[in-house]
């Protein structure tokens, strides 16, 4: 069985958000794709199988983190299109199944690939007791996701104070039911990104996501509405960092980017 490793909203290696992908010709039991997720050890592992011609999608997709199993992940559902591409598994727009709906990526001829995700709703709240110690940084505002993703997104006052963070993962991960986005706009949008962002997911087993899909769809909305734009490109990740092109559609979020398969092996278990 063939496993990889592919970074994604990156364009070169051992950068972006790497993910775990596995194409199979079906699901084999929870727990087993709970090892694999396990053993590999990246922030998800995506597992695709082909679906009868006539479904609703091309492909069934789920994705793991180390611990659990998540409702949505962007960078492992890039990953895995990429994968059907360069493998000649797919050709054209992909449909994937997935536990949060029906999903599309579309590739185009430069290599780039667009996901169509559900757009999440923000709703401003107080935020949690002891958020701001918890990050280490000042907070401008809070907002909570709804849809799929079940965060905090949190705006900090400047690029610096997101590139800064160095938070206490013990303390965030009983804020909310994923994770914390933390936000600012760029500071020199002439560097080609409008806006910063870091995303910390330790209640689902993930320190620190480098690069997050899911997340841009509340990004999106949240920095469109600011900056009176519809296209937007984010700048994400400490260590390692990736671009995500956004554009909202209303209800739906298309976020481009492109990806690099950097490992393939057998997965011999």
């Amino acid at each position: 069985m063939r496993i990889r490793i592919v970074d994604a909203f990156t364009d070169r290696p051992f950068s972006g958000n790497p993910a775990g992908v596995l194409l199979l010709d079906a699901f084999p039991d929870d727990h087993w794709l709970q090892k694999v997720a396990a053993e590999v050890n990246l922030s998800e592992t995506a597992f695709a199988h082909p679906l009868p011609a006539g479904s609703a999608a091309d492909w069934a997709l789920r994705w793991f983190t180390p611990v659990t199993e998540v409702d949505m992940c962007g960078h492992a559902t890039l990953a895995t299109a990429h994968v059907l591409h360069t493998t000649g598994r797919a050709s054209g727009p992909v449909r994937f199944a997935a536990r949060c709906g029906i999903l599309s990526a579309t590739a185009a001829e430069d290599g780039s690939i667009t996901l169509d995700f559900p757009t999440s709703p923000l709703t401003p709240i107080e935020g949690p007791d002891g958020l701001a110690k918890a990050l280490g940084a000042e907070v401008v505002g809070v907002h909570a996701t709804a849809g799929h993703i079940g965060d905090l997104l949190v705006e900090l006052p400047d690029e610096r104070a997101v590139r800064s963070l160095m938070p206490d993962l013990t303390a965030l991960a009983t804020m909310s039911d994923r994770g914390i986005i933390a936000t600012a706009a760029a500071e020199d949008p002439g560097r080609g990104y409008d806006f910063v962002s870091r995303c910390f997911f330790p209640a689902v087993g993930i320190g620190e996501d480098p690069v997050t899909g899911s997340a841009h769809t509340a990004l999106a909305p949240f920095w469109s509405a600011r900056f009176g734009r519809d296209e937007l490109t984010g700048l994400q990740g400490g260590a390692r960092t990736g671009l995500v092109r956004t554009a909202l559609r209303g209800e739906r979020t298309l976020m481009t980017g492109t990806a690099v398969t950097v490992i393939e092996g057998d997965l011999l278990a």
